[in-house]
């Protein structure tokens, strides 16, 4: 098959409206290029999913192909599958090479073609494993490896008006799917069965909100009694009882931008130990949307909550970070760690940040109040203080679900 191409051009049909407006995807370009520039380098090449979907407003579908994006000081270009033929051409900002599967190797062909007189190369150290650094190698040899992810995670860390606009509204659908999820709650119901109902509000909100948009990755984590005790457990065919406590996890993807919503709820009564949990848990919370302002490091922000939970004697019981940035990320690919809520995290809050405050703690089976116990909201930093634009109540006072 040597005689078939390695590489091919597709522009197959007219490009499509994408979810951003050229000068979004362009003024993200240029902020780049100032950062080549810092670090002299000649061009990036971007393998994530995160990445090459911010700068080139295309979300790639791996299926164990290579992508990427490779970018310049003059125009950036994407390198993708040709199982996809025309689709990444016509959904990305940037032009594409498409690269076939007649010979091996045709992604690193394909990056080496694109990237002729670089002698410094700005890569993704976090994403690129040592099998395909390797490969890249080979494909240019005497080139400079250099990692861009740090760099490029603190650009994506501060969220421009549009990026906000596209949060706020994906916070919305979040509290559509929410109020499904209530809705399809009642006696002997399978967790799936919910799950269903809230992720299908959602994917209707998004097709009439964003008729341009990916309708792809929506789903939503129905977890009910013992299954509550882990944040990412997955939804499985449990039927709801009286008396469960439940967790609500409603997650909007609109063309790989990730917003989310978590409650608890109890179904039918709550019994009072589980209250006294549950009460204590939101009392950090309402304090942690409070401590949510520019100026204020992430760190800080951890260690005051902790001392609430020590003082509630569930210090012990947490799961995990306080909170995370939010943007181009999903439960399978991208984090922006820069920006966490964690003890051991000093980055300090600016205006145009996005974060979640998402307390946990988890009380195992067999103990008083069994179970897993999450609020989660969105907040936006403003210039003196934050905006939440999550609106679905949470408390004991609104999410004991009647029977």
């Amino acid at each position: 098959m040597t005689d078939l191409p390695r590489t091919r051009h597709l522009p197959n049909g007219p490009k499509r409206r994408r979810l951003f407006e050229d000068a979004e995807i362009e003024g993200r370009l240029a902020k780049l290029r100032l950062t080549m520039e810092q670090a002299r380098l000649d061009a990036c090449l971007f393998t994530s999913i995160h990445n090459v979907n911010y700068f080139d407003d295309f979300v790639y579908c791996s299926f164990g192909r290579a992508y990427g994006l490779v970018v310049d000081h003059d125009a950036s270009r994407a390198i993708v599958a040709n199982i996809d033929f025309g689709w990444p051409w016509r959904r990305g900002y940037a032009d594409t090479l498409t690269y076939t599967d007649w010979q091996k190797d045709n992604f690193y062909h394909a990056a080496a073609t694109l990237l002729p007189k670089v002698k410094r190369l700005g890569i993704e150290f976090d994403h690129v494993t040592l099998e395909a650094r390797t490969k890249l190698e080979a494909a240019l040899p005497g080139v400079e490896l250099v990692d861009v992810a740090p760099a490029t995670m603190r650009q994506r860390m501060l969220k421009s008006p549009a990026e906000i606009a596209l949060i706020e509204a994906g916070a919305n659908v979040a509290d559509i799917g929410g109020a499904a999820c209530v809705a399809a709650i009642h006696e002997g119901v399978p967790e799936y069965e919910v799950a269903l109902a809230s992720t299908q509000a959602m994917v209707r909100a998004i097709a009439e909100r964003f008729p341009h948009a990916e309708l792809m990755d929506t789903w939503t984590w129905f977890q009910s009694g013992l299954m509550t005790d882990g944040a990412h457990n997955p939804v499985t065919t449990r039927r709801v009882q009286k008396g469960d406590i439940l967790s609500l996890n409603c997650f909007p993807m609109i063309s790989g931008y990730y917003t989310a919503l978590e409650r608890t709820l109890f179904f039918d009564h709550v019994d009072d130990a589980s209250v006294r949990i549950w009460e204590a848990n939101v009392a950090v919370h309402r304090r942690g949307l409070e401590l949510i302002r520019p100026g204020l490091r992430c760190c800080d922000i951890a260690h005051e909550l902790n001392a609430m939970f020590q003082g509630f004697g569930l210090l012990d019981r947490r799961t995990f970070g306080y909170g995370h940035s939010f943007g181009t990320l999903s439960h399978y690919y991208g984090r922006e760690a820069g920006l966490e809520l964690r003890e051991d995290v000093e980055t300090v809050l600016q205006p145009g940040m996005v974060v979640s405050m998402e307390p946990m703690v988890t009380i195992p089976e067999g103990e008083p109040g069994a179970g897993g116990y999450r609020e989660h909201d969105i907040l936006v930093v403003t210039e003196t203080g934050a905006q939440n634009v999550t609106g679905f109540p949470f408390g004991p006072e609104h999410n004991v679900v009647a029977g």
